[in-house]
């Protein structure tokens, strides 16, 4: 994609989400980064601007509707249409919790629906109330931050190290399925659906335990965010192709 573009980034402020918006910047195109905190988020816009970037933040919680409702309004006054959605926004437990609430033998149910309503609610009503945005854009794509850690083939393998968290695997199981679901409803309107898998990333996420850089690990959601209008939808990829899901 050669034309500049306008684009959301969910979770924008640090981590993944960061380094997303930093490369899209860098690329020339037109970054807004969506953050619970607006001062956070103008906080990391203004460190991205002073690097060259055209970067603004706005304040936007993805568990919160009316959050979700100003933001897309306030997107829609300032630049009228939204070219690429990066569903970036995710956690892997309640703050101040541990895996230990997700083990389905001692499940925290609320622990458990907390994760789901960041990484799998928030995802449905961020991409309901920007797909009018969207649908004004010639090359519109929306890109889901998953985790090759929901994969079916990797759950049922026995003989997985990952951590068992009925939370945080399945909210990236059902997040893979969400996106199909959206792949295949959008597809006559020419939106391109898909989601990566940005690897074990160095993160709050996981306590800064993954083996990757933040900077590594925004390359596959950056790839699929500027691919072309004819590019690839429903698909499920990190930085080596397909993921087996």
């Amino acid at each position: 994609m050669t034309n500049p573009m306008i684009a959301l980034v969910t979770g924008g402020n640090k981590g993944i989400g960061r380094e997303i918006a930093a490369q899209l910047a860098q690329l020339g195109h037109t970054v807004i980064i969506g953050a619970r905190s607006l001062e956070r988020g103008e906080q990391t816009a203004a460190e991205l601007r002073a690097a060259g970037g055209s970067v603004t933040s706005v304040a936007l919680d993805v568990t919160d509707a009316a959050s979700v409702v100003a933001a897309a309004e306030r997107v829609t006054a300032e630049h009228g249409r939204l070219d690429a959605l990066i569903n970036n926004a995710g956690i892997s437990q309640q703050p101040g919790a541990d895996f230990a609430g997700q083990l389905p033998r001692t499940a925290d149910v609320d622990h458990v629906r907390s994760v789901f309503e960041t990484n799998v609610f928030g995802v449905i009503t961020v991409t309901s109330a920007f797909l009018p945005l969207l649908r004004r854009s010639d090359s519109p794509r929306i890109v889901n931050v998953s985790s090759s850690a929901g994969s079916l083939a990797s759950i049922s393998d026995f003989g997985n190290t990952d951590p068992i968290a009925l939370g945080y695997v399945p909210s990236k199981t059902a997040l893979t399925a969400v996106t199909m679901m959206y792949a295949r409803d959008l597809v006559s309107e020419r939106i391109l659906v898909n989601a990566v898998c940005p690897g074990f990333v160095a993160t709050d996420l996981n306590g800064h335990r993954g083996l990757s850089t933040p900077t590594e690990g925004a390359r596959s959601a950056v790839t699929m965010a500027t691919i072309p209008a004819d590019g690839p939808t429903g698909t499920f990829t990190d930085v080596n192709g397909p993921v087996a899901w």
